[in-house]
């Protein structure tokens, strides 16, 4: 891993969270994002798991030339651990993340095991005057999970202030979420968009954030969650033919969650089918 990487100041900022070798969605966002003209791209780590093909998704992120930083599961592949460090604390979550990673670990080149293993764990710019921060689950750890439930707002100023930040961007629990304690400072996890949000629906997300051109409050910035159509079909397709679980292809056929239902809040829990 290499240190904080600073992109400097930009107006209008997309986020890619968890891609889980979801090649197809990510085509489809790339293309999203740039026609809403926004200044970089930035992709927030997990690009294996779940899905198929997972040198695909690489390839194409590195022809892009985004900027990315590590998630759990390019630290894991980088440094040849035996599980995907995923943060799962429930036996039947880990069974199925086992599985997700086996698969991941043996399709994935050296090449780009080398790769992730170069990038920064943290990227830190600025939107709009804003001082943003970027990591993977939290900046106090790669697979801590913050949900909108579980995350007050005391909890949000300890962790702006004690890593001097006015916004962190996040991702690693796969749901979209916006917390802003006051203009221009909080929360904002890009959600995932290497599968649905457990909402019925077939769509992924990424997320803009950008500088409010009309406010009152200097510094203030809006953040845009941008649903992204994509082939679900043939991914479900490209799943099957590679032999991946059946519940997974059953969340990208239907939308909900059928796996790694167990590390998610009840208040969460409570959105979804399962």
């Amino acid at each position: 891993m290499t240190p904080t990487v600073d992109l400097g100041s930009f107006d209008r900022v997309a986020f890619f969270g968890g891609i889980y070798s979801n090649h197809l969605a990510l085509g489809e966002a790339l293309k999203l994002a740039r026609s809403r003209k926004v200044d970089a791209i930035v992709a927030l780590g997990d690009f294996g798991a779940f899905g198929p093909h997972p040198d695909r998704t690489i390839e194409i992120l590195r022809e892009a030339s985004l900027p990315a930083i590590q998630g759990n599961y390019e630290q894991a592949l980088s440094t040849g651990a035996e599980d995907c460090l995923c943060g799962y604390t429930d036996p039947r979550d880990n069974y199925y993340a086992q599985l997700s990673y086996d698969y991941t670990r043996t399709r994935t080149s050296a090449e780009h095991k080398a790769w992730m293993g170069n990038l920064p764990g943290h990227i830190r710019m600025t939107v709009g005057g804003r001082k943003l921060l970027l990591c993977h689950g939290s900046p106090r750890k790669v697979n801590e999970f913050l949900w909108r439930s579980m995350t007050p707002d005391p909890f949000i100023r300890k962790l702006l202030r004690d890593h001097e930040a006015d916004v962190i961007v996040c991702t690693h629990t796969g749901l979209h979420w916006k917390r802003l304690i006051e203009p221009g400072r909080g929360i904002v996890n890009a959600g995932a968009l290497g599968r649905p949000a457990n909402d019925g629906q077939t769509h992924v997300w990424f997320t803009i954030v950008e500088e409010q051109e009309i406010s009152p409050v200097p510094g203030e910035i809006q953040v845009e969650f941008v649903p992204v159509p994509y082939d679900h079909e043939r991914l479900a397709r490209e799943m099957a033919e590679e032999s991946l679980p059946p519940e997974f292809i059953e969340t990208i056929r239907t939308g909900w969650w059928t796996t790694c239902l167990e590390i998610l809040p009840a208040k969460e829990r409570a959105l979804g089918k399962h």
